[in-house]
């Protein structure tokens, strides 16, 4: 029986430098920036399992209403989730090398500077679309009470999903704001 070789095609050099390239502080990057960035996804990570929670009707996640859904709730339920930590995760691009120059496996576009504008400014409206959906989400519960039908272990498990998002918007506008400093400043 010949001997098994194991040969690991991650074990390529270049393959390896291109996997740790994404992983060293881009310079020029405030340490406070790159938490922010990391903790953004975290913090949305919650309310989606909390959708998760909805979907597969698990007690105490959702009205018994809720819970007693259709599949179209399921698939937007579970878009959502995806769009938002989505959405999130691409708050990592301002401290990656990756939202300054475009990688180069990106067909057409590999290898180009990206203008910081074309990053700024969405990013910018993406965090005060944040602030404005959540605060005005809290806002109303705060003046108009849950929606009927939730049990009080419900709300404390919506309010508990829901209340990590009220950082999301100002942790992207602080961290576009490092970035367009960052950037303006001709530092990368």
């Amino acid at each position: 029986m010949p001997a098994f070789r194991s040969e690991a095609p991650l074990a390529d050099d270049h393959l390896r430098a291109a996997r740790n390239a994404d992983r060293a502080p881009l310079a020029g990057v405030p340490r406070w920036a790159r938490i922010a960035a990391h903790a953004v996804p975290i913090l949305i990570l919650p309310s989606g399992l909390w959708r998760v929670g909805v979907m597969l009707a698990v007690p105490g996640f959702g009205t018994a209403e809720a819970r007693n859904h259709g599949v179209g709730l399921d698939v937007y339920l579970l878009g959502l989730f995806a769009l938002s930590e989505t959405l999130g995760l691409l708050t990592l691009g301002l401290v990656k090398p990756w939202g300054e120059v475009v990688p180069r496996w990106v067909p057409l576009l590999g290898g180009r500077r990206i203008p910081p504008l074309v990053a700024v400014v969405p990013a910018t409206l993406g965090a005060l679309a944040a602030i404005g959906v959540v605060y005005y989400f809290f806002l109303s519960i705060l003046f108009t009470g849950y929606p009927a039908g939730h049990t009080a272990t419900e709300e404390v498990v919506l309010t508990a999903s829901y209340l990590p998002l009220l950082a999301w918007g100002p942790l992207l506008g602080a961290v576009t704001y490092a970035y367009y400093r960052r950037r303006a400043n001709g530092q990368s």
